[in-house]
């Protein structure tokens, strides 16, 4: 699994980027898109979500936006899990939910927005 350090890299990476991450939170949520927005953070070619942040010289991460919805759709998370998920899934108006893809596994983290 992924060491605190890794994921504290992660967060100091992700910080100019949170403004956006939190615009389209806020967006998917206000338009009743889905009550559990899910951002992808991935090095890889991704055909999921809708893209927000192209990997590039200062950032080597690329980040989609998704939801909950499309990760049972696409069985990431089998239906009968998704309600285990919302049980643990933290307030969207406080926290972004990341769905980071490495070379250490896929993992979900919660950081603050």
């Amino acid at each position: 699994m992924a060491s605190v350090d890794q994921f504290l890299a992660l967060q100091q990476q992700l910080q100019p980027y949170k403004k956006i991450l939190a615009q389209a939170a806020d967006i998917i949520l206000d338009e009743n898109v889905s009550k559990y927005p899910i951002f992808i953070v991935h090095q890889q070619e991704l055909h999921m979500g809708v893209s927000l942040i192209e990997a590039g010289d200062k950032f080597k991460w690329s980040v989609n936006a998704s939801t909950l919805e499309e990760f049972v759709t696409k069985e990431l998370i089998f239906m009968d899990k998704a309600q285990d998920f919302i049980a643990t899934y933290k307030d969207p108006e406080i926290n972004l939910c990341l769905f980071v893809l490495s070379e250490l596994g896929a993992q979900f983290i919660f950081i603050p927005r």
